[in-house]
């Protein structure tokens, strides 16, 4: 075989090689999950560095940089793979950022976490958002109230909780107790013990479901094949509530969601109780902005929210979802179509986006 022969052969591979293409887009996502090097210069990159192509019958691709310095070349001076990716370091900042946040007694100002992390104020704000999906100040609010919780079950009364969460007054807690807690903290203290619940369970195309509602409006749509499972279900998620079975009224709040389930373009036009952290309402806040008929992927969510780099987040968001249909996580696919795991089964997923496809 003449010597253009294997350079053309080299040249093939490389540009059938999909690593190929990032290299090209320069690629910084791809950062960390391979490096190429160029026989002419010996040299290995990043696929995002900024350096001019090599031809294709040049490049040899590596998993990882000790493979490529191992085989015999060194580092580029521009793009430094040998270093962690520029996304990582910036992760390695918020998280110390988000450390400072969690052991301070009261949160950081901006200035003082953008300095401390070597930012500008609006790069640190982006880059926080990008990584936790959140703003300082959101995450911040989201820890407080994490520690509200814990502290509430642990202190004596309700006031030491308030102080030892980090609340400096108590009146500036009890401004924002519903929202941390979705009831009063004595409530949340007593497991919900003054939360009154009504229930109903009813059947559906789909199954059994189960629809709970508060003071506030629907705080769980349930399915799945057993009522008694979605009956506990509620009770572990509301320990110490009283639970009240519907009465003829609310059975017909329950056949209003059944009749949602089964015909999705009605839409759904009751109050919803939603209960979650910052970051989980901001996803299904999006949900809730897709059609009937439409879906999304994990990473679109990801975008839409202002955190594309929380797909995995955003997974345990949808998971985490107690409003079935309602807040609809089934309207989101894997990059690739197809359906991944719903919390209902999958097969509820596939049935429920045909009849929205149908309409």
């Amino acid at each position: 075989m003449s010597v253009s022969d294997m350079s053309a052969m080299r040249a093939t591979a490389t540009l059938d090689d999909p690593r190929w293409a990032a290299v090209m887009a320069r690629d910084a996502s791809a950062d960390g999950k391979f490096c190429y090097a160029v026989k002419t210069t010996g040299v290995y990159c990043r696929p995002s560095c900024a350096a001019r192509l090599a031809r294709p019958e040049n490049v040899s691709f590596f998993a990882t940089s000790q493979e490529a310095e191992a085989a015999g070349f060194r580092p580029c001076r521009r793009c430094k793979p040998e270093q962690l990716p520029r996304a990582a370091l910036q992760a390695e900042l918020i998280i110390q950022a988000c450390r400072a946040i969690e052991q301070a007694a009261a949160a950081p100002g901006l200035a003082e976490l953008a300095q401390q992390a070597g930012m500008s104020l609006y790069h640190f704000q982006r880059v926080f958002r990008q990584v936790t999906g959140l703003t300082p100040r959101q995450y911040a609010h989201a820890h407080r109230a994490q520690r509200m919780r814990h502290a509430l079950q642990k202190s004596g009364t309700v006031t030491e909780a308030i102080f030892d969460a980090g609340f400096n007054a108590s009146s500036r807690f009890y401004e924002k107790s519903h929202a941390l807690l979705g009831m009063s903290p004595t409530a949340y203290r007593a497991g919900g013990v003054s939360t009154t619940i009504r229930f109903a369970v009813g059947q559906c195309s789909l199954g059994a479901i189960l629809v709970a509602q508060s003071a506030r409006g629907i705080c769980a749509i349930l399915m799945g094949d057993d009522p008694e499972a979605l009956l506990r279900d509620l009770q572990d998620r509301f320990p110490r509530a009283e639970l009240i079975g519907g009465d003829k009224d609310f059975e017909q709040v329950v056949a209003r969601v059944v009749g949602f389930v089964e015909a999705p373009g009605i839409g759904l036009d009751l109050p919803l109780d939603v209960r979650g952290t910052a970051f989980q309402q901001r996803v299904w806040e999006a949900l809730r902005a897709i059609p009937a008929g439409v879906t999304a992927t994990y990473t679109d969510i990801a975008r839409r929210i202002g955190a594309p780099d929380a797909v995995r987040a955003v997974a345990g968001a949808c998971a985490a979802n107690a409003l079935a249909v309602a807040i609809p996580c089934h309207r989101v696919v894997r990059s690739d179509g197809k359906l991944s795991g719903y919390r209902w089964g999958i097969e509820r997923k596939r049935v429920l986006l045909e009849k929205e496809s149908a309409k």
